[in-house]
């Protein structure tokens, strides 16, 4: 009966602790997490090849996220796709998966039309911000881009041109 003052206040701080933190926001996935697979269209028909992130299993892979109205995400993915095209080393070495967060199919070809998008799987999400896809990977925060190893999983994100170059020269 003594203690029980004490195992009573013990609890009460338990279960306030417990939801600590529930609401914070998290900045995306973390280095060392399998990335979340995915299945997209490559094109708006019903007829269009279904991709699928884990088809690039065994390969590393360039996974960016961007949107045409998000001026940064949008130079990010144009620099790193013109850096892999560069350089043929690199660009055998990693498979890049372009995905856009851009509502409306045409605005998203002629924005990949405009920066010059070359040899990256270029996939659309039309459901925009309110994907599964958005979510899964945590987006809430802006757009990222994520290096996946052989086996899928991140090794790095939000990495410029040059720290890719690096990366790729440790492997």
């Amino acid at each position: 009966m003594r203690y029980a003052k004490w195992i009573s206040l013990a609890a009460l701080l338990l279960i306030l602790t417990s939801f600590m933190g529930k609401d914070k926001v998290t900045e995306g996935l973390s280095v060392g997490n399998l990335a979340p697979d995915f299945c997209l269209s490559e094109g708006p028909d019903a007829g269009a090849r279904k991709f699928l992130l884990s088809d690039y299993k065994g390969r590393y892979v360039l996974l960016t996220f961007w949107a045409s109205y998000d001026a940064s995400s949008r130079l990010m993915n144009a620099t790193l796709n013109h850096t892999l095209q560069a350089s043929s080393a690199l660009a055998e070495d990693v498979a890049m998966v372009s995905v856009s967060f851009d509502e409306y199919a045409s605005v998203f070809r002629e924005t990949v039309r405009r920066d010059g998008i070359k040899g990256a799987a270029c996939l659309v999400e039309t459901a925009g911000e309110a994907s599964d896809l958005f979510k899964d990977y945590h987006l809430n925060r802006g757009f990222s881009n994520y290096l996946l190893d052989d086996k899928g999983i991140i090794v790095a994100k939000n990495l410029d041109a040059t720290q890719l170059k690096k990366m790729m020269q440790k492997k």
